[in-house]
């Protein structure tokens, strides 16, 4: 079981980069000590804090021929990672 599933890249959580705040998508039941543990091992930094959401997923709707189709995307939770001062992740250096 992977508990860091996918970094979060996007406009908002790139302007935490600045800040040395990180988003990464994890395991729905993974906690605060692990999530700090596996960013740690993963990407060697050292982490000062961890902040975490869940995100119920959003109703889906669609309409066809056959009649209406109902369903819903997954829940997930989203984890906000403060590292210690001067240090960086870089999720571009593979690209």
């Amino acid at each position: 079981m992977s508990i860091l599933k996918s970094p979060l890249v996007t406009e908002k959580v790139s302007s935490l980069n600045e800040k040395g705040k990180y988003g990464f998508i994890v395991d729905i039941n993974a906690n605060k000590v692990e999530i700090k543990n596996a960013v740690e091992k993963m990407y060697g930094v050292n982490v000062s804090k961890v902040n975490t959401m869940r995100v119920m997923g959003k109703q889906k709707v669609r309409f066809t021929k056959a009649g209406t189709l109902a369903g819903q995307k997954p829940n997930y939770k989203k984890a906000i990672v403060t590292l210690a001062q001067g240090e960086v992740i870089d999720f571009y250096s593979n690209v």
